[in-house]
């Protein structure tokens, strides 16, 4: 088994076209910030790049990953991924951007001993077109008190998340749709954003933190059962911030893929209230 190693690549903003706006220029600079944000589920798989190129199937079956995302990347914007620690089954990694800000840290590793998987609760499921609340405090604390919908995905070349690169030839080969075309980090990260923004109108927000255990690969065209329920909610600094807890599922026989905690800001002050 090999180690992980530094890396370089271009960051890639898949999601400019999103519901979320905090990935369009315009209502990126609105809040501040240069322009549109590069999705922190792909900053995030950045930081995992290193551990499917040393541990392939290992880090899909068993990796455990802790990733802060702490400044904005753009979109077309160099970077390098720096590892430490790195030993046979573990590291830690810091992303720096062309200018030298580091933008993310985490640290990644290969758990033999990980808890026990999570079991489907068999939450009713949202469909398309079913109306959701806008995410205001009131109606946060009423789904954490009443629970929330479940969401069901495909994995497949046709999500925007299919690649974390611009080229997806780039992709390692156990994420590359000319090759074993297994679920990616920023498509598994994503699914923890896509059930929050299912089941609460937030436009716009910014994904900052996940701690993941994946149990399982997910293989091209598998179709998924993504159940969440909300830990924590809380304000700081004029934002408002939510933890969720994610279980992904294999749909048609419930058996766990991935569980996550994601940390995210629901509702963000504008510049203008700095």
């Amino acid at each position: 088994m090999s180690k992980p190693q530094n890396w370089h690549a271009t960051a890639f903003n898949q999601s400019q076209e999103s519901q979320n706006q905090i990935h369009s220029d315009e209502i990126a600079r609105v809040y501040g910030f240069r322009g549109g944000l590069v999705p922190g589920v792909t900053v995030s798989s950045y930081l995992t790049h290193p551990a499917i190129e040393a541990w392939g199937e290992d880090w899909l079956k068993k990796g455990q990953a802790h990733v802060v995302v702490s400044k904005p990347l753009y979109d077309g914007e160099d970077f390098s991924v720096v590892v430490a620690d790195v030993t046979s089954e573990s590291y830690t990694a810091t992303l720096t951007d062309q200018a030298g800000t580091v933008n993310a840290s985490g640290s990644m590793r290969l758990n033999g001993k990980a808890p026990a998987p999570p079991t489907k609760r068999g939450d009713p499921v949202l469909h398309k077109g079913q109306s959701i609340p806008n995410a205001t405090r009131e109606e946060m604390e009423k789904l954490q008190e009443n629970g929330m919908y479940a969401l069901e995905a495909r994995w497949s070349r046709e999500t925007n998340m299919s690649t974390y690169l611009k080229d997806p030839a780039a992709m390692p080969t156990l994420h590359n749709f000319n090759a074993r075309a297994c679920a990616n980090a920023a498509f598994m990260l994503g699914l923890s954003n896509w059930a929050l923004a299912g089941n609460a109108y937030m436009n716009p927000w910014i994904h900052l933190q996940t701690d993941s255990q994946n149990y399982a690969i997910v293989e091209e065209g598998t179709q998924l059962t993504v159940e969440c329920d909300i830990r924590d909610l809380f304000a700081k600094k004029g934002h408002e911030f939510v933890d969720l807890n994610v279980d992904v599922y294999v749909r048609d026989t419930a058996q766990p893929v991935m569980t996550t905690m994601l940390r995210a800001i629901y509702r963000l002050r504008t510049a203008a209230q700095e």
